[in-house]
């Protein structure tokens, strides 16, 4: 039998994520959701789905959260830790809403929540904190008693995390000719974020150029290609790059994208390109579309060998990791010591958001932060 794990305080997770269509007919009332109160028009919404309605207007994004969950169950269930875990979505069903209403019903009261985003930005942590807060504060107005909700810290260099990603570049690198395998580049891929929401990224005291937001992805990078070089003895060149940019083309976005990027490589002659999409968890739109279509076709228009690694998605590994940053938490808050566990230079992220983190451009309420009114 195995030990038993404490998670108290705690008595559920919530893994909360973006959610996608299922279906043709989901995919502009999704988008609405995502862009509610910007009044884009519906063609406009229409010709933005086309990169769903190539994949039968299905987004991948919640079959691997499905996979995930089993993921996760059979871990906490394998490993003594009884906990449930529920699921919820910013912008499609299960409804962050609705599930939180379930869980209110179950009689829980001290949620956990593990957002399926591992860095530090606006739209990667404080959007979920202010989502959630929208979804407290209904039901407060429909005269349920709110849990109280703490979210897990970033979990970006977690080992969980990491070492899957190194083994998926390891798997590309190997999958390309023999020929230009040594020579092949390394382009480590995340979403785009305007400069200004990168700038801001993190506690008040790592603002400034890129913000945690690019320090934490820089990291990650430094450590997969430092773990590739130790287990192959080639030392690949590599860059961190970005995709998936939208919004107005005046606004700053970080740069360079993915396919200028490719293009500049081989203008200089390099052989080959492992994209690592190190910014994401699971092969959800962004990846299939912007990675494995638009910049694969890029890739081929210019005879350019690419190969594309595996995200985390749901690794055993990973699960595991979310296993000790629960228990990692819930030691903390029983006041016992716990001693987190993370690679790299900057050391394990910040449990409690302090207030300035990732700010808003029009400032509203974010519950589990130093600023929550669900303290």
């Amino acid at each position: 039998m195995p030990d038993v794990l404490d998670p108290t305080p705690y008595d559920a997770l919530l893994l909360l994520s973006f959610g996608g269509p299922e279906g043709p007919d989901d995919v502009v009332p999704f988008l609405e959701n995502v862009t509610r109160g910007r009044g884009i028009p519906t063609e406009r919404l229409k010709e933005v789905g086309q990169h769903y309605f190539l994949f039968g207007g299905v987004s991948p994004i919640n079959a691997q959260n499905r996979a995930l969950l089993d993921a996760l169950r059979e871990d906490f269930a394998g490993h003594g830790l009884d906990l449930p875990v529920y699921w919820g979505n910013r912008n499609w069903a299960p409804y962050l809403t609705d599930t939180l209403r379930e869980m209110v019903a179950d009689g829980r009261r001290r949620v956990l929540v593990l957002a399926t985003s591992a860095y530090a930005s606006y739209s990667g942590c404080r959007q979920y904190r202010e989502n959630l807060a929208d979804a407290l504060a209904t039901l407060e107005g429909e005269g349920l008693e709110p849990p109280r909700i703490d979210k897990l810290r970033h979990y970006f260099n977690h080992p969980g995390f990491v070492e899957p990603m190194i083994e998926g570049v390891l798997e590309s690198l190997a999958d390309l000719p023999e020929d230009v395998r040594d020579g092949a580049h390394l382009a480590f891929c995340t979403h785009s974020i305007p400069v200004t929401a990168a700038d801001t990224s993190g506690p008040v005291e790592q603002h400034g150029e890129g913000g945690a937001y690019v320090r934490q992805h820089l990291d990650v990078a430094q450590l997969i290609a430092d773990a590739v070089r130790e287990r192959t003895g080639v030392d690949h060149p590599w860059r961190l790059v970005y995709q998936s940019r939208s919004g107005a083309p005046h606004i700053p976005w970080l740069e360079p994208d993915i396919c200028d990027h490719l293009e500049e490589l081989h203008g200089k002659g390099v052989p080959a390109v492992v994209m690592a999409p190190i910014g994401f968890v699971s092969d959800h739109m962004e990846v299939l579309y912007d990675l494995d279509t638009e910049a694969t076709a890029k890739a081929a228009e210019l005879g350019l060998p690419v190969r594309r690694s595996a995200t985390v998605g749901a690794d055993p590994r990973f699960a595991a990791a979310v296993r000790d940053l629960v228990t990692e938490r819930a030691a903390a808050e029983r006041g016992q010591p716990a001693a987190p566990c993370a690679l790299g230079a900057l050391g394990a992220s910040h449990d409690v958001c302090p207030v300035g983190c990732c700010p808003a451009r029009t400032p509203k309420p974010a519950a589990a932060g130093a600023d929550s009114p669900y303290a």
